[in-house]
């Protein structure tokens, strides 16, 4: 079997990392799930807040599953119990689906109320803030395994909030370091026409300067919303001809929304490749993932879910192995002491990565490789080889401490 270079050197380089613990033992085989229990009970309760995902109105080849995100807190718990059986440590999910206009500050206020001191959210980063600011006075430990945003690591960071999901610093630098590695220098930026899109083509920018590559062109997305249209039609055929006369090693898509990023591939004027939010991406989990234990938490999410892990599905796993975890390495669960913990360098994160993931401590983003895929195989993981940090070779990814703004409040 062929194996790309990138990804030898990719692979070479993680070797030279301190190798994380041994992954966590799967639940006894026929094991059935955990029943929750009263808070009185004395399991450890963690909460679930989430938004279910709409049922899409028509065939959608791509519809995103109903349980996104929530079925990896499902496994998590599972995990959580297994290993505490050790320290005599149970754990129970409460699940907040949010339906519309229900408000998360009140979701998460009822449950503190009753005893509940951890909580994962996949959310956006408006709720993130409103939940962490509404608990700020309470000893609570907020999750965040849904917002990529740059400001909740930096200006509008909170001390109660810890982030499984890698910031958009880390997944374009994580593209940025593939680019260098392969000498691609010139870009051509895409950016599409929502607030998220701009966010992703602003940490794109900045990753462009931080590895010395070149956006060579830049330009808006203006044919509406053309990877879901049925049919060819004149804005098809002006799309066809966008890419004409520009100077590009890669083109670098931002379309967070889903819209029109996989319309570009393969209909670029000159043969170009495609990255971005479609394409080559840079992500936390894909189904080819199988190295470092990863094919056994394939198998456990499939055979629990009937389906493949998503990203999210794995974002949310972390967070409630986070709290699992700690637990294990401290005998307790109480979160006065296992807060604190949670940043110091004796917590690791066992989580298929090849290494032990750590929260930073000045912004409290979870260190972790990131992968970057085609939607049908991994092709490298970042760091890349040659990229050297003082601390990690991790730390090169994101925002690093002397250029930071946040300040934990």
């Amino acid at each position: 079997m062929r194996v790309s270079p990138s990804l030898l050197l990719a692979l070479a380089f993680l070797a030279g990392i301190p190798t994380a613990q041994a992954q966590e033992p799967e639940a006894p085989a026929g094991a059935s799930p955990p029943a929750p229990a009263p808070q009185a009970g004395g399991d450890t309760h963690i909460a679930m807040i989430y938004r279910p995902v709409p049922a899409p109105s028509s065939y959608d080849a791509e519809a995103e599953p109903e349980d996104l995100g929530v079925a990896g807190a499902r496994m998590a718990v599972k995990d959580n119990n297994t290993t505490g059986r050790f320290t005599k440590q149970t754990y129970a999910l409460d699940e907040v689906a949010l339906e519309a206009g229900q408000d998360a500050v009140a979701a998460a206020k009822d449950l503190a109320a009753k005893g509940v001191k951890y909580f994962a959210l996949t959310l956006p980063a408006e709720e993130v803030l409103a939940v962490a600011d509404a608990l700020k006075d309470q000893d609570i430990v907020i999750l965040n395994a849904g917002a990529p945003d740059d400001r909740l690591r930096g200006a509008d960071c909170r001390a109660n909030v810890f982030h499984t999901i890698p910031s958009r610093a880390m997944q374009t630098d994580a593209l940025a370091q593939y680019m260098t590695l392969m000498r691609w220098r010139k870009i051509f930026l895409i950016v599409g026409p929502t607030e998220r899109d701009k966010a992703y083509a602003d940490a794109l920018k900045n990753s462009a300067r931080k590895f010395g590559l070149k956006i060579t062109a830049e330009k808006p997305w203006t044919f509406g919303p053309l990877a879901k249209a049925r049919g060819d039609t004149p804005t098809r055929a002006e799309a066809m001809v966008f890419t004409r006369g520009l100077d590009y090693d890669m083109a670098i898509v931002a379309d967070e929304e889903g819209d029109w990023g996989d319309y570009v591939p393969f209909r670029t004027v000159d043969p170009r490749p495609v990255g971005g939010t479609q394409g080559l991406i840079a992500t936390t989990w894909h189904p080819t993932l199988e190295t470092w234990g990863a094919a056994q938490a394939q198998n456990r999410f499939r055979r629990q879910t009937g389906r493949l892990m998503r990203p999210l599905d794995y974002q949310a796993w972390a967070a409630i192995r986070t709290v699992g975890e700690a637990a294990t390495q401290k005998k307790t669960t109480d979160v006065g002491v296992l807060r604190p913990y949670l940043t110091t360098p004796d917590f690791s994160l066992p989580a298929y990565k090849g290494v032990s993931l750590t929260y930073r401590p000045w912004d409290h983003q979870l260190r972790q490789p990131v992968i970057v895929v085609q939607p049908k195989a991994m092709v490298s993981v970042a760091p890349e080889q040659g990229f050297i940090h003082q601390r990690t070779p991790l730390d090169t990814l994101g925002t690093d401490e002397p250029e930071t703004t946040c300040k934990l409040k």
